[in-house]
């Protein structure tokens, strides 16, 4: 990612508006255990509290890498209950990285945050139906599956 992902200009703008970057190696002897990095690249989403709220491991392109940072930080969000911040961030991934792999997964992520910040069920039925239609064969349209029950 040195060569490539790292030194993109808009990596190098954009990343201090999503994360504190943190880089360290695979064998620092206090960190490297205590989150369990065994190989490199490893991408963590982090809280303030170091509670990880998102893992990547492998390289990414600057197009992914910053998709990654804004699903990690929405991810965060929600897991702190911040679902409005959480949507901000799943609005931004998608305006933003339409064509991201991470686009299945906010999408689901997005479906649960609306339900859990409007108790609408209905919310949860729109994700599915979201990923049925764009994502048929994909992990996160799975795991959506119970919602297709819901009128």
């Amino acid at each position: 990612m040195d060569a490539v992902t790292y030194p993109n200009d808009e990596v190098k703008q954009l990343t201090p508006q999503f994360v504190i970057p943190l880089r360290l190696h695979h064998d620092d002897p206090e960190l490297a255990p205590k989150y369990t990095i065994k190989w490199t690249p490893a991408l963590l989403t982090l809280d303030k509290d170091g509670v990880v709220h998102q893992r990547i491991t492998g390289f990414l392109g600057p197009e992914e890498f910053l998709a990654s940072q804004l699903l990690g930080a929405g991810k965060m969000y929600f897991d702190l209950g911040d679902y409005d911040k959480a949507l901000a961030n799943f609005s931004t991934l998608e305006r933003r990285f339409a064509k991201s792999t991470f686009i299945p997964e906010m999408t689901y992520y997005r479906g649960v945050a609306q339900y859990k910040s409007s108790h609408d069920p209905k919310n949860l039925r729109k994700a599915y139906d979201m990923l049925k239609s764009s994502f048929p064969d994909n992990q996160w349209t799975e795991r959506a599956y119970p919602y297709r029950l819901i009128d």
